[in-house]
């Protein structure tokens, strides 16, 4: 599996060094995390750095992502770039997940969704040597697969659909359209949609953009979109938020949704924040799991057998 993955690594690089991208290196600490709902970033207390002399806050986090550095990178000038670093969250682990991972990162200035997403399809028949991605939107696979508008469907209509799927898990999720919606892409949706070929599942709901601009075409949407092999979910891109007040609006809410669930909030003004308000040039980014990517290209069934040491032995 050593030699597999280097090979690979080898491939990612050339793909992007081919397309005129530059790899860059971003730090794993910073004083800024991503505001997700669902994302833990681990923390570092600045003391332990023994640094007296350099002004820090009292803590810093591992990064979820490199997103928030890259993208800083774009508001400096950078056009094309691309990241393969260790990406870290807490209370992460399974078949699929451990608290410490590879991330494969990249972002284009000047790139629509579209032109996005068919960079993606092409990295796609590149890395798994599969045929093109099937494309559909959120609204297209849910109507397909579970026989509702995903959008405008009453809510009694999707708390049915999955209470189908895992009524235990349906009921503890209250009304939670977002959580309810969740539960059948990854129970319904993600195995049946891309076990014959890769899929690309675009036009996300507004109330799921994290970082996605919203969509022109479609108000209720958000240019953001999921790249799924073999019933596992192996990357998400965006048409990238430019408005750095809708950032700390999405930051805000996130972070009340974290609260209601029991977790900490975490920091929202950020250096990213500031350089938005710079102008971040128009443009797209992907990020990849690395050791999924890996996992469905050689049917490993748990990420650990692709990393040298999980955490257990780590």
């Amino acid at each position: 599996m050593l030699q597999r993955r280097a090979r690979m690594l080898k491939q990612v690089r050339k793909f992007f060094d081919d397309r005129g991208f530059i790899e860059v290196q971003t730090p794993c600490l910073s004083a800024d995390t991503v505001v997700d709902v669902h994302l833990d970033p681990p923390t570092l207390p600045s003391r332990q750095l023994d640094i007296p002399a350099v002004d820090l806050p009292p803590e810093l986090f591992l990064q979820t992502s490199p997103e928030f550095a890259m993208k800083r990178l774009l508001v400096a000038g950078a056009t094309a770039i691309y990241q393969i670093a260790p990406a870290f969250r807490a209370g992460e682990r399974g078949p699929l997940h451990n608290p410490e991972f590879t991330m494969l990162e990249w972002y284009r200035v000047g790139d629509s969704a579209a032109a996005a997403m068919d960079l993606l399809d092409e990295f796609s028949q590149h890395s798994l040597g599969s045929q093109p991605c099937r494309r559909l939107s959120y609204r297209e696979a849910f109507a397909q697969y579970e026989g509702f508008d995903p959008i405008d469907a009453p809510l009694p209509v999707v708390k049915a659909a999955a209470e189908k799927w895992d009524a235990a898990l349906a009921a503890s999720l209250g009304d939670d359209r977002d959580a309810l919606l969740d539960v059948l892409l990854s129970l319904s949706l993600q195995p049946r949609m891309s076990a014959a070929a890769p899929v690309i599942l675009s036009g996300y709901p507004l109330s799921q953009a994290a970082l996605a601009q919203p969509s022109a075409a479609d108000p209720a949407t958000a240019e953001r979109f999921e790249w799924f092999a073999q019933g596992v979910e192996l990357g998400n891109g965006y048409g990238e938020l430019l408005d750095a007040d809708v950032l700390a609006q999405r930051a805000e809410a996130n972070n009340r949704a974290r609260q209601a669930a029991g977790r900490r909030p975490l920091p929202v003004g950020s250096q990213l924040e500031a350089a938005m308000r710079q102008g971040l040039p128009a443009c797209s980014g992907v990020a990849v799991g690395f050791d999924r990517l890996l996992m469905v290209a050689t049917a490993a069934r748990r990420i650990d057998e692709v990393q040298t040491f999980p955490i257990e032995r780590a």
